[in-house]
Protein backbone atom coordinates (compact mmCIF):
# COMPACT_ATOMS: atom_id res chain seq x y z
CA UNK A 1 0.00 0.00 0.00
CA UNK A 2 1.39 3.38 -0.99
CA UNK A 3 1.58 6.00 1.75
CA UNK A 4 0.65 9.58 0.95
CA UNK A 5 2.71 12.45 2.27
CA UNK A 6 0.78 15.08 4.20
CA UNK A 7 3.10 17.81 2.96
CA UNK A 8 1.63 20.26 0.50
CA UNK A 9 3.16 20.55 -2.93
CA UNK A 10 5.04 23.73 -3.81
CA UNK A 11 2.11 24.86 -5.95
CA UNK A 12 -0.38 24.24 -3.12
CA UNK A 13 1.77 26.16 -0.62
CA UNK A 14 2.09 29.14 -2.95
CA UNK A 15 -1.68 29.50 -3.26
CA UNK A 16 -2.60 28.96 0.38
CA UNK A 17 -2.26 31.55 3.13
CA UNK A 18 -1.07 30.48 6.56
CA UNK A 19 -2.49 32.28 9.56
CA UNK A 20 -0.18 34.49 11.59
CA UNK A 21 -0.42 31.97 14.42
CA UNK A 22 0.76 29.17 12.14
CA UNK A 23 3.68 31.29 10.97
CA UNK A 24 4.65 32.25 14.51
CA UNK A 25 4.58 28.63 15.69
CA UNK A 26 7.59 27.86 13.46
CA UNK A 27 9.76 30.65 14.91
CA UNK A 28 12.12 30.96 17.85
CA UNK A 29 11.36 33.31 20.73
CA UNK A 30 14.12 35.67 19.48
CA UNK A 31 12.47 35.81 16.06
CA UNK A 32 9.08 36.53 17.60
CA UNK A 33 10.45 39.53 19.52
CA UNK A 34 12.21 40.93 16.43
CA UNK A 35 9.17 40.39 14.21
CA UNK A 36 7.01 42.22 16.76
CA UNK A 37 9.47 45.14 16.72
CA UNK A 38 9.27 45.40 12.92
CA UNK A 39 5.47 45.25 13.01
CA UNK A 40 5.52 48.30 15.29
CA UNK A 41 7.37 50.14 12.48
CA UNK A 42 4.71 49.31 9.89
CA UNK A 43 5.96 45.99 8.49
CA UNK A 44 3.55 43.09 8.05
CA UNK A 45 4.44 39.45 8.39
CA UNK A 46 4.42 37.87 4.91
CA UNK A 47 5.78 34.32 5.24
CA UNK A 48 8.54 32.11 6.57
CA UNK A 49 11.17 30.46 4.41
CA UNK A 50 13.04 27.34 5.45
CA UNK A 51 16.68 26.95 4.48
CA UNK A 52 19.74 24.94 5.50
CA UNK A 53 20.37 27.71 8.06
CA UNK A 54 16.92 27.40 9.67
CA UNK A 55 13.68 29.34 9.41
CA UNK A 56 13.77 32.88 8.04
CA UNK A 57 10.83 35.23 8.72
CA UNK A 58 10.06 37.62 5.85
CA UNK A 59 8.24 40.91 6.45
CA UNK A 60 7.11 43.61 4.01
CA UNK A 61 6.52 47.34 4.32
CA UNK A 62 5.55 48.88 0.99
CA UNK A 63 8.44 48.02 -1.32
CA UNK A 64 10.80 47.28 1.58
CA UNK A 65 11.66 43.73 2.63
CA UNK A 66 13.12 42.68 5.97
CA UNK A 67 14.13 39.26 7.23
CA UNK A 68 14.64 37.89 10.72
CA UNK A 69 16.87 34.84 11.26
CA UNK A 70 16.56 32.28 14.06
CA UNK A 71 18.82 34.35 16.34
CA UNK A 72 16.48 37.33 15.97
CA UNK A 73 18.89 39.30 13.76
CA UNK A 74 17.03 41.78 11.53
CA UNK A 75 18.24 42.36 7.97
CA UNK A 76 16.54 45.28 6.19
CA UNK A 77 18.55 44.73 2.99
CA UNK A 78 18.32 40.97 2.45
CA UNK A 79 18.52 41.00 -1.36
CA UNK A 80 15.62 38.57 -1.75
CA UNK A 81 13.78 38.30 -5.05
CA UNK A 82 10.06 37.97 -4.42
CA UNK A 83 7.39 36.90 -6.86
CA UNK A 84 4.43 39.27 -7.07
CA UNK A 85 1.38 38.07 -5.18
CA UNK A 86 -2.06 39.43 -4.47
Amino acid sequence: MESRSKKLSTEERRHSRATEGELLSNMTMSQKFSVNSLIQYGYHFAFTRGSEHGTLAVLLCGNSVATVDEQGEINTSPGLSLRPYN
